[in-house]
């Protein structure tokens, strides 16, 4: 009985429990924690952006491509349309001459010297439709080959059209997601964390300036370019930006290397082919330093010298000389060019 008594107390004492409220909110993040998470998001939507901008250099390159074969088609087309028009009126025209009955009919002549004045012109009318044959097919093969071109030409540039839509669209989310975590905090919390971030962006404006006024920028089109994007410093991050207050990294690096008369595509991947590579203990004030991950350059800047970089970073900072080390933020180092 008493055992039966001790269950009884023990599955109401359950049940109890089980009825009380169940409290399934965590902890709210500290301001330094969604700090640091809206940093990650922003480096993500950095190295997303720079993936976009790649393939849409790739989307411009192969559209361009395809343009150029597919006015080829166009001219092949034509003459094929040309010569096909020239060997069906030959056609015809045997058809209702009978050319190998009138070489009969001039081989058994009863006047030689009709079939010998002859003889010339028919071998000289034969050499033209095989030479018409022969450029017909020539032409058909050629269009044939130059269609196929276009179609797969089509297919890259969707391709890579595709990857720019998509990259694009995770630079929108991951911006959609900081700025929904900036939103969760109270109004003095965002006003809080929106002056430490101002305060160290400023922090590290005097120490840029600093630097880049006892640096050496050397000579020549890294000198340049190095000048050029340290009189850019302050100006704010961008995703696509190009200036001239607003940058993102490879916006920068092409404008900079554009003032030294240096064309360079949009995208950090695509300068990355740009120049010869340098070997790291080899690098110069104006080379460009290229960060990334899994394969893939998303990252660049502008060596100054004594381990710094001129750099455009992420959404929420500004243009500012960063250390340069084997990583930046979640990017490895990946490489030099100097052009």
């Amino acid at each position: 009985m008493k055992l039966l008594k001790l269950a009884a107390e023990i599955l109401s004492a359950t049940l109890a429990l089980s009825l009380l409220p169940i409290s399934t909110a965590s902890a709210a993040p500290s301001l330094n924690e969604v700090r640091t998470k809206i940093r990650i998001l922003q480096e993500q939507a950095a190295t997303a952006g720079e993936a976009a901008q790649a393939a849409k250099v790739e989307y411009a390159s192969l559209t361009r491509k395809l343009q150029s074969v597919q006015r080829q088609v166009a001219d092949d087309a034509a003459t094929v349309a040309k010569f096909k028009n020239s060997l069906g009126a030959i056609a015809s025209e045997q058809y209702k001459n009978g050319s190998m009955s009138r070489s009969l009919e001039l081989l058994f002549s009863s006047d030689p010297g009709l079939f010998l004045a002859a003889a010339g012109s028919l071998e000289s009318v034969t050499r033209k439709q095989s030479l018409a044959l022969k450029k017909y097919s020539v032409a058909k093969q050629r269009l044939t080959a130059t269609s196929l071109t276009v179609n797969d030409k089509l297919t890259l540039a969707k391709r890579a059209q595709d990857r720019y839509l998509a990259q694009e669209k995770a630079v929108k989310d991951k911006l959609a997601a900081a700025e929904k975590l900036l939103n969760s905090l109270s109004k003095a919390e965002r006003a809080r964390l929106l002056k430490l971030n101002e305060d160290a962006e400023n922090a590290d404006q005097r120490a840029s300036k600093a630097l880049a006024a006892k640096s050496n920028l050397g000579s020549g089109r890294g000198s340049i370019a190095l000048r050029f994007s340290i009189k850019q410093m302050g100006d704010r991050y961008v995703y696509g930006a190009a200036g001239p207050t607003l940058w993102d990294c490879s916006g920068l690096t092409m404008r900079a290397f554009g003032a030294a008369g240096v064309s360079l595509p949009h995208s950090a991947a695509a300068q990355a082919k740009y120049g010869r590579g340098v070997a790291l203990n080899q690098l110069k004030p104006g080379d460009l330093v290229f960060f990334g991950r899994n394969r893939y350059i998303s990252h660049v800047g502008i060596y100054i010298g004594k381990r710094q970089m001129v750099n455009a970073p992420k959404p929420g900072s500004r243009v500012k000389i960063a250390t340069f080390t084997p990583n930046f933020g979640s990017l490895s180092y990946y490489g030099a060019r100097r052009i």
